[in-house]
């Protein structure tokens, strides 16, 4: 009853570059755009070129071929990418996550660069031959 809150809500539009299909809402917001079935693969480059964010993206088909093609031209559109399952709830520790595009840091929940990203690094070289000129040769 208070603050900023959003109702679950559901968008149809027929404008594929619609506000709403063209940034990222981080809330219970689902944006539709019914294409025609003869422009499935039109459909798909257009998904791939409306956004500079590539979060999350999913697909529910049954059709081998169609779930590959989909796949194929959507590779750079979502760092998570799922088939016949909903875009969300990336399990951290057993599935990467972090986004691709503008979208996140693109490091993988559980890998190296994501544990990497919230700690200082320092590199320590020790020489167990230490060099008595410390000149650069190149330099003359």
């Amino acid at each position: 009853s208070k603050g900023w809150f959003i109702e679950p809500t559901f968008v149809l539009t027929t404008n594929p570059h619609f506000k709403l299909l063209e940034e990222e809402i981080f809330g219970p917001v689902m944006t539709a755009y019914v294409y025609d079935d003869e422009k499935f693969e039109e459909t798909l480059h257009l998904c791939d070129e409306t956004s500079p964010y590539a979060l999350t993206g999913s697909i529910f088909a049954r059709d081998k071929s169609a779930i590959m093609l989909t796949n194929n031209i959507l590779r750079h559109a979502a760092g998570n990418f799922y088939i016949n399952d909903k875009p969300t709830g990336a399990v951290v520790g057993q599935q990467p996550f972090g986004g691709a595009r503008a979208s996140g840091t693109n490091d993988k929940a559980g890998s190296l660069l994501n544990m990497i990203r919230w700690t200082s690094p320092r590199t320590i070289k020790e020489n167990f031959a230490p060099p008595t000129d410390f000149r650069y040769p190149f330099m003359g």
